[in-house]
């Protein structure tokens, strides 16, 4: 059964302090780390997401709204639809509640993300891409009953992302240009959130692959666009097939516009935090990396996110091997 979404509404400082007591005792408080990029590049600090105990920044906002869901809703269960990291995030934290988790996976999703939902208890239902992005729209999904969590669409799922802005801010006041993956928007909403509520001058950019980069056309063009020639790729954790109108309508007052990178612009960064930093990052949380690295967000100091670390041990070293070869 479909479910109605509330009004869209902007998150307050307020709302963002509770957040923070409220999953404290469930996500870390994460480190923000100095990377050393070499000589002409970009100051860049790196918020280590993939520490988290699913190993991406997903838990923050998955535990935040089943903590606030009301008892009734938990007893009826949960269920999500993901590619991997906020199904984690939702069985993690639902597991810990004692509330029952179901989850529409994308098919292709990493093995390493499809067996680690398995193991926190959720059940699956695995479904092709598109259809998984359709449900998204539709907040509803045939034989999947209980109290849906959207990914991404939800006031305090992102309120719980938005935790992160202010550690960010705590720990590098100087902070210039903050950058993080966009999938379905959610993160970065969060994140800017905090930050510009703190800091207005402070810039906020997206990231997104060359294959799947809707934000970036829809900030071009001033209103949420689709992206049809979108294409699967490694980076399985962000880029969409289009932008949902609500989360334009969160996305647009807070967030400066998003930087597309190529996918071997986004191999080199997973290669570079592995040899540089010894950090495992998935495709999508070395975006912000690349993105950085580009310079198209200027000279920093820049907090790059590393939204996750959930990769197929198959592909990272591939990866890995392709800048011997």
């Amino acid at each position: 059964m479909a479910t109605s979404p509330e009004p869209v509404r902007s998150i307050s400082l307020a709302e963002i302090e509770r957040a923070r007591s409220t999953i404290a005792g469930t996500v870390l408080r994460t480190p923000l780390v100095r990377f050393d990029a070499g000589a002409g590049v970009p100051e860049i600090r790196l918020k280590l997401e993939n520490l988290q105990p699913t190993n991406s920044y997903k838990l923050r906002g998955a535990a935040n709204a089943i903590a606030l869901l009301p008892e009734a809703a938990r007893q009826r269960g949960v269920w999500t639809i993901s590619a991997g990291n906020a199904g984690q995030g939702v069985a993690y934290a639902a597991r810990q509640a004692g509330v029952s988790c179901s989850v529409v996976a994308i098919e292709t999703a990493p093995a390493a993300k499809i067996a680690r939902m398995k193991a926190l208890g959720a059940r699956l239902v695995t479904v092709p891409y598109a259809v998984a992005w359709a449900a998204l729209d539709a907040r509803a999904f045939p034989g999947m009953e209980g109290t849906f969590i959207h990914p991404f669409d939800d006031h305090h799922f992102i309120t719980g992302h938005a935790t992160m802005g202010l550690e960010i801010l705590e720990d590098a006041p100087d902070t210039a240009v903050v950058i993080a993956a966009i999938g379905g928007g959610g993160l970065i909403t969060g994140v800017a959130s905090a930050i510009k509520a703190l800091n207005p001058r402070i810039k906020v950019f997206g990231a997104e692959p060359e294959t799947a980069a809707p934000v970036a056309r829809s900030f071009a063009q001033g209103s949420p666009q689709a992206f049809p020639e979108w294409t699967a790729s490694f980076v399985d954790g962000a880029g969409g097939k289009s932008v949902f109108p609500r989360m334009w309508e969160r996305m647009r007052p807070v967030v400066d516009g998003s930087i597309v990178v190529s996918l071997e612009e986004t191999k080199r960064a997973v290669r570079m935090l592995a040899e540089r930093s010894r950090v495992v990052a998935e495709g999508a949380g070395a975006l912000a990396l690349a993105a950085a690295l580009t310079g198209k967000a200027g000279a920093g100091p820049i907090v790059a996110i590393v939204s996750g670390g959930n990769i197929d041990l198959e592909k990272f070293c591939e990866i890995l091997a392709a800048a011997r070869s």
